[in-house]
């Protein structure tokens, strides 16, 4: 490690699991009652667009009573300390690595705590509900809906993602399954460009096999001993 520099973190679920917000395949969680295609395509907005704004109004009240958990605060430390190329691109839509500190975060797949509007195309900070069609704050427009990906859209920032991992030195992969593309993809990337790779996960992933290391635990036992490692 003591060659590294410049490094992309992937985080995922499993990172803010331990904060009290549902994985995608949690039992007895949001996800379980609602099937993906009723409430996370944009063929659900357009069919029912009441069921989605309340789903996501949901999501949107429950993150802001979760707090960051050690794994957040750790990333945090290291944003802070890190003098090389630091980028943290998460799959998660709640705001826990921003309150925990961290500075340079990429929210690929949006987050709830913003709403889009599809008529100015601006992107607003947003705590409250969008079912009651509120006004857009720059146009006025009743046409906000979640500013969070859903499946058949594309994930943001692509370009810059792909562009800092072709000048890391090592990929790290946080909580995550393996299982949704772009993102699962990253370690064939990094691989494939001669990039030092590492998977802390409660469980091996889907992708397991193609990291050079993988270390198994909690998210807030795990995260922190690495950081611990590397700002040394």
């Amino acid at each position: 490690m003591s060659q590294i520099r410049n490094i992309v973190i992937l985080t995922g679920a499993g990172i803010s699991a331990e904060s009290g917000i549902d994985t995608f395949r949690s039992a007895g969680g949001l996800w379980e009652q609602h099937r993906v295609e009723d409430v996370a395509t944009p063929e659900a907005f357009g069919r029912d667009p009441n069921l989605v704004l309340r789903f996501y109004d949901m999501r949107r009240a429950a993150i802001q009573e979760k707090l960051p958990n050690a794994a957040h605060f750790a990333l945090a430390e290291l944003d802070t300390n890190w003098k090389g190329n630091l980028l943290i691109v998460t799959q998660n839509v709640d705001d826990l690595h921003t309150r925990a500190g961290a500075r340079r975060v990429l929210h690929m797949h949006g987050e709830h705590l913003k709403a889009w509007c599809t008529s100015c195309d601006v992107r607003s900070y947003w705590r409250g509900p969008l079912l009651d069609r509120p006004p857009c704050p720059v146009c006025q427009a009743r046409t906000l809906r979640p500013d969070v990906v859903w499946f058949g859209e594309m994930p943001y920032r692509m370009g810059e993602i792909y562009g800092a991992l072709r000048e890391a030195d090592l990929f790290v992969s946080i909580g995550t399954s393996g299982a949704v593309y772009p993102a699962a993809g990253f370690v064939q990337n990094a691989r494939e460009l001669g990039i030092q790779t590492l998977e802390l996960n409660l469980e091996r992933s889907q992708g397991s096999a193609l990291f050079h290391e993988t270390r198994l635990g909690p998210a807030t036992e795990v995260v922190p001993a690495w950081v611990a490692e590397m700002i040394k």
